[in-house]
């Protein structure tokens, strides 16, 4: 009795350690603890960590559908995901920010959703985004528009002063009077490279000619942008550049209604960011004479790609501009865009790339550049 006992638990021993083989045998053929399948796993785990790749952004304040400064880099971020295969709200994503509150919020939580790379878009981001940063450093993170601190931010900028600089051009030889009109967002150091290239430009084709300078204090502000164009067009400028983000689609809708109230009316909003042309059609007219077209969207497909390959530029600056086909003067509206300008623009352009003409980017900068006018 006791032998046949005895022999019950041995047969079920090895039935146990022939299970245990069999697994073991199962673990080794997918990449087991030999050294050579371990670097093979290690290989494919590479290659595994490229395709479960992830990116995301924090919109400022204007929102994703901007028609400006997000919105480009939402496209950016859209079109990388789509030449890798990625969906959308797991492969890449973006959080909205209502308010500056939300910052910090939007980017930890999607530090949380295990987000490899995170775009903070626009300088007001730069401090939640160092903060979050500093406590999630196997997280990497781009700021855009500022230089940020921390091993593992890349800071994204553009050289937005030289393509202003092509737009103050623009503007002086199309108007027909005495003052363009500049209207900003935030009164602050980035906003004031596109005011300062955008004077420099426009004293550069004719010292004499005045700018009219005002800020609305905020990037989504609408009515504020379109009360402010209203002002600027009764008082008899027909040019305005806005650099105001979401604050700008009011420049272009009061540019609209006095088109549609008189087609003969001569107003002109030049755009930012994105080629704005399609936000100044009104019937078979366009108030849309350029725009100063800044190609975050370029930016941030570069820098999602270079992290997923692997060669995330940490700590970096990434500096983009005329040179790098990242700044440009949109030529889209032709009959607006006359030869005469696109021909002075081109030549404009090609005195900056040489070093030729050295554009300011601050007000003290743009006050030596008129002195030697």
């Amino acid at each position: 009795m006791k032998n046949r006992r005895f022999l019950m638990i041995l047969a079920l021993l090895l039935s146990i350690g022939f299970v245990l083989a069999a697994c073991g045998s199962s673990d080794e053929g997918t990449g087991g603890d030999s050294e050579e399948d371990s670097a093979e796993g290690g290989e494919e785990t590479e290659g595994e960590a490229g395709d479960d790749f992830s990116a995301a952004m924090v919109t400022d304040v204007g929102g994703v559908d901007d028609k400006s400064f997000n919105q480009s880099s939402w496209e950016g971020l859209q079109a990388f995901g789509e030449e890798n295969g990625l969906e959308e709200g797991e492969g890449f994503d973006y959080a909205q920010s209502d308010s500056e509150g939300d910052y910090n919020t939007n980017i930890s939580r999607l530090v949380r959703q295990d987000y490899n790379l995170i775009f903070g878009i626009g300088y007001l981001l730069q401090p939640a985004l160092e903060k979050v940063a500093a406590q999630n450093p196997d997280t990497n993170f781009g700021l855009v528009d500022s230089v940020a601190e921390g091993d593992n931010i890349v800071s994204i900028t553009f050289k937005e002063h030289e393509g202003s600089f092509l737009a103050g051009v623009a503007a002086a030889l199309k108007t027909e009077a005495d003052t363009v009109g500049f209207v900003g967002g935030e009164d602050g150091d980035l906003i004031n490279k596109f005011e300062a290239g955008y004077v420099a430009g426009v004293k550069s084709v004719d010292p004499d000619m005045e700018v009219d300078v005002q800020y609305a204090e905020s990037f989504a502000a609408a009515d504020k942008g379109k009360l402010i164009a209203s002002n600027m067009y009764n008082s008899g400028i027909e040019v305005i550049y806005h650099a105001a983000g979401a604050t700008g689609n009011g420049v272009f809708a009061q540019a609209k209604d006095l088109k549609q109230g008189n087609p003969d009316e001569n107003v002109w909003v030049i755009g930012v960011d994105r080629d704005q042309y399609e936000e100044g059609q009104i019937g078979d007219d366009n108030v849309t004479l350029t725009s100063m077209v800044k190609r975050v969207d370029v930016a941030v497909n570069e820098v999602s790609t270079l992290a997923m390959e692997g060669n995330f530029p940490a700590g970096e600056v990434m500096e983009y501009g005329l040179d790098d086909d990242a700044i440009s003067i949109a030529k889209t509206n032709e009959e607006a865009m006359t030869e005469e300008i696109v021909t002075a623009v081109d030549e404009w352009k090609e005195k900056i790339s040489n070093g030729d003409v050295a554009v300011p980017s601050t007000h003290e900068e743009l006050e030596e550049y008129e002195s030697s006018l």
